[in-house]
């Protein structure tokens, strides 16, 4: 039993390395492509950086709703956007200090804030009463509305200009970037299998529900490519890129990812599960309150601060409540 339970955590992080190295290289070679185009840094950091990181999330979730894992669907999507907001903001504005653009305060912020209300009003059954599931048509809501943010995102892109920036991704040659984001995907598909066939096993062997496994282990994994791109964005002081990829993956893993995994599979709704999105949604508004204290459309060292200790707690809380 004890070797079974080692090989299965070798497999896990064998798992999880291939989804970030993955993510590593889809992001990278998406990115040199929209560089090409010349897409200003926002609009990457909103669309081809966010689905690159979000990616992870995308290949779980197909995966746990082919298997019917409907706590590992919603752990996963639920949970990755906690660690994005709290973890993943905490530690790149501990980082450095993230200047944030005025769009991003008053549209992107709340666009990501309403995401969060859609699925709670929808998962829910407030719409449908009586109906606590994810259906196919929730997700063609949910999907409808990710159109209209892509469609939001494009005439962005026609008034934001992109600057002509000489850095090394403009000479990626073309072949390299296909291959980046060929191999990319190959990695990220593999490792999702690998993750998720795991973690269901470790959860059954341990006792421990799938919800946890999905909100924690899962969800800090498949979060790992966010927490990397932000963090280094931020060292390289790009707060576009560092802020644009959190609250776009956010944005991207419900209007897009969850739309999909409901068109695969109905996902039965735990409405224990409205507490996290209370988490969410309180931390989206405390982010948008932050750009009004200390230093005004940034979030600071002290801000981020209590992002990340608020994670914390929540962690400790769930870890608790299970033991």
């Amino acid at each position: 039993m004890f070797c079974v339970m080692i090989a299965t955590v070798v497999i896990i992080i064998i798992g999880f390395v291939l989804l970030i190295k993955g993510a590593d290289w889809l992001v990278s070679g998406a990115s040199a492509l929209a560089k090409k185009h010349n897409v200003s840094d926002l609009v990457i950091g909103l669309t081809i950086v966010a689905f690159g990181t979000s990616t992870p999330e995308l290949v779980v979730n197909v995966v746990a709703s082919l298997g019917q894992h409907s706590e590992i669907v919603l752990g996963n999507i639920i949970g990755s956007n906690i660690a994005n907001l709290f973890l993943i903001l905490g530690v790149a504005g501990l980082t450095y200090p993230i200047v944030v653009h005025s769009n991003t305060v008053w549209k992107e912020i709340p666009i990501s804030f309403f995401s969060v209300l859609i699925l709670f009003v929808l998962s829910n059954g407030f719409i449908l009463r009586g109906n606590n599931i994810l259906s196919r048509f929730d997700g063609l809501v949910m999907f409808l509305m990710f159109c209209g943010f892509l469609i939001y995102i494009y005439r962005q892109m026609k008034i934001e200009r992109a600057e002509n920036n000489e850095s090394t991704i403009h000479k990626m040659p073309g072949t390299k970037i296909w291959v980046f984001i060929i191999l990319g995907l190959a990695g990220l598909i593999a490792g999702g299998e690998l993750v998720v066939d795991s973690a269901v096993k470790i959860a059954s062997a341990l006792g421990v529900s799938e919800k946890i496994i999905g909100l924690t282990i899962i969800a800090v994994g498949t979060s790992l490519p966010e927490l990397m791109t932000s963090v280094v964005a931020a060292l390289k002081k790009n707060s576009d890129i560092a802020l644009g990829n959190v609250i776009g993956s956010n944005i991207f893993n419900i209007l897009l990812i969850l739309s999909v995994s409901s068109f695969i599979h109905p996902v039965n709704y735990d409405t224990s599960f409205n507490t996290e999105l209370y988490i969410l949604m309180a931390g989206t508004l405390i982010l948008f309150a932050a750009m009004f204290t200390g230093g005004k459309k940034r979030l600071d060292r002290w801000e981020a601060l209590i992002l990340l200790l608020g994670y914390l707690v929540y962690v400790t809380f769930l870890i608790l409540k299970e033991v």
